[in-house]
């Protein structure tokens, strides 16, 4: 921890780390260096990986319902899709003949992709754990999924 903050009383109601959105921020910016460590082998990032996995359990999401999955902006999304369309891991066709609506889904190579990432996806996981616990990171984990999809 930075010097400056260890001297800092974070117990201190009205001081500058009593906020909530400071320290979530900074855990989801040192939970990401520490995936994306991980992940850098595999030549996708974790988020990628996540949206390949929601991908690849359900056959066909359109970019809405992709979105509202991983509670992310259409523009971020498609700056983390089209990478994978042109490493021909996602594809895309319309929903029907006639639909203007396009679907996404994961192709063969997508499916191949994720199992080379898994396990520098686990390593990740257990490196996680293993600086919260793992009762309290699947604690954390439902927690968070309870805020995010349900508050």
């Amino acid at each position: 921890m930075h010097t400056y903050i260890r001297n800092m009383q974070i117990e201190d109601d009205l001081g500058p780390l009593a906020c909530h959105c400071l320290a979530t921020r900074q855990l989801a910016r040192h939970v990401s260096k520490l995936y994306e460590r991980h992940m850098a082998p595999t030549g996708i990032t974790s988020t990628q990986f996540s949206l390949l996995n929601f991908l690849g359990r359900d056959a066909r999401m359109t970019m809405n319902e992709l979105a509202a999955a991983m509670l992310m902006d259409r523009t971020t999304l498609l700056r983390a899709v089209k990478p994978l369309q042109q490493q021909g891991l996602v594809i895309s066709a319309p929903e029907t003949e006639e639909s203007r609506r396009l679907m996404l889904e994961l192709s063969p190579a997508g499916r191949g992709k994720i199992a080379e990432a898994e396990p520098f996806w686990q390593a990740a996981q257990e490196e996680y754990e293993s600086q919260v616990g793992q009762l309290h990171a699947k604690s954390l984990r439902s927690d968070f999924f309870n805020m995010t999809h349900h508050g």
